[in-house]
């Protein structure tokens, strides 16, 4: 049996994948968590063979976790959730050390193939984000687009940024200040070669992270 903690600060969506994953023989929602804190709790107390974990969680991200999750739970397989596009995003996911990556609108199907996969050891990623990675990979470091050199949570400020939201709510979507928001805003810049939050937009349209 497979037994998966479901992390995510959306209830309803806990809900749905909860009732998803009941109709499967070989797996199971054992339990949820609403946010990292409480998913390292949860993971200290029973075992798990999966962490299903969302990567735009309020406070800290699934993908800032990782680390602290990698440090008690080193061989956890974990798969990522999120909303972003798999070919911008996955490789952030796999460099923070999740075992896969998958966007919230693929189908049932793949979601369930996805946590066997990576519930026998293996990584999964959708094909359009295997083709990515291993054009990457083929590529030197000096080729990788700028935005690949970011931070998980630069990566954050900056996917929200790039959507139109203000530090002020950004910082309090993350729950960091407005001035760790700034710093963070600065670096980014800097990395990517642009000059204003116009710029980051226009380059994150031209990169495909956001949709014009």
């Amino acid at each position: 049996m497979i037994r998966v903690l479901v992390v995510d600060d959306h209830t309803i969506f806990r809900s749905g994948l909860r009732k998803l994953l009941s109709d499967e023989a070989d797996m199971r929602v054992e339990d949820e968590a609403r946010d990292v804190g409480e998913m390292l709790t949860k993971l200290r107390g029973a075992p798990f063979e999966v962490v299903l974990l969302d990567v735009s969680m309020t406070g800290r991200s699934g993908l800032e976790a990782m680390p602290s999750l990698r440090a008690e739970f080193p061989k956890m397989p974990v798969l990522l959730l999120s909303m972003y596009p798999a070919e911008q995003y996955a490789v952030v996911a796999l460099r923070a050390g999740a075992s896969g990556y998958l966007t919230k609108d693929a189908e049932a199907e793949e979601l369930i193939h996805a946590i066997r996969e990576v519930a026998a050891g293996r990584r999964y990623l959708s094909s359009i984000a295997a083709q990515r990675l291993l054009l990457q990979t083929a590529s030197a470091d000096d080729d990788q687009p700028p935005h690949h050199k970011l931070s998980a949570r630069e990566h954050q400020v900056m996917l929200m940024i790039a959507q139109g939201i203000s530090l002020t709510d950004i910082g309090k979507k993350m729950f960091i200040s407005v001035k760790t928001v700034s710093s963070s805003r600065t670096r980014i810049l800097r990395k990517l070669g642009v000059e204003s939050n116009a710029e980051l937009v226009m380059y994150a349209i031209r990169h495909k992270i956001v949709h014009g």
